[in-house]
């Protein structure tokens, strides 16, 4: 009983203390600063790696306006590269040509009608 008082009474020595409750307070600011506020380090850390993956987005983007601006003056110095364009996209062809088309999908065949197959 005499170890259980003695460890009581060294508690509330140390509750009493002006030591403990200041570290307290600032443990307690600590935690409300740092994890739970709005503006809190963590939110920090989150908007920084937002930023980031922001940053590298916006430069795949750069990129791809970079080549497609490219594309465009291509287009307009040279006709025949309009030409070409339109003829792989669109199927677009001259007069006197034909457009065979080839395709890498392997689709089923739906049905027969009469003596044609039917895709």
């Amino acid at each position: 009983m005499k170890v259980f008082r003695s460890i009581k009474a060294f508690l509330l020595s140390i509750w009493h203390s002006m030591f403990f409750k200041y570290a307290v307070v600032c443990i307690l600011g600590v935690l409300i600063v740092g994890f739970l506020d709005e503006n809190s380090f963590w939110s920090h850390m989150k908007n920084r790696q937002r930023i980031n993956e922001l940053q590298e987005e916006t430069a795949k983007y750069n990129a791809e306006f970079r080549r497609d601006q490219a594309r465009i003056r291509e287009l307009d110095r040279n006709p025949k590269a309009m030409e070409k364009i339109a003829r792989e996209r669109f199927f677009m062809k001259a007069d006197d040509e034909d457009i065979f088309v080839l395709s890498d999908d392997d689709r089923e065949i739906k049905g027969v009608v009469g003596d044609e197959t039917a895709e």
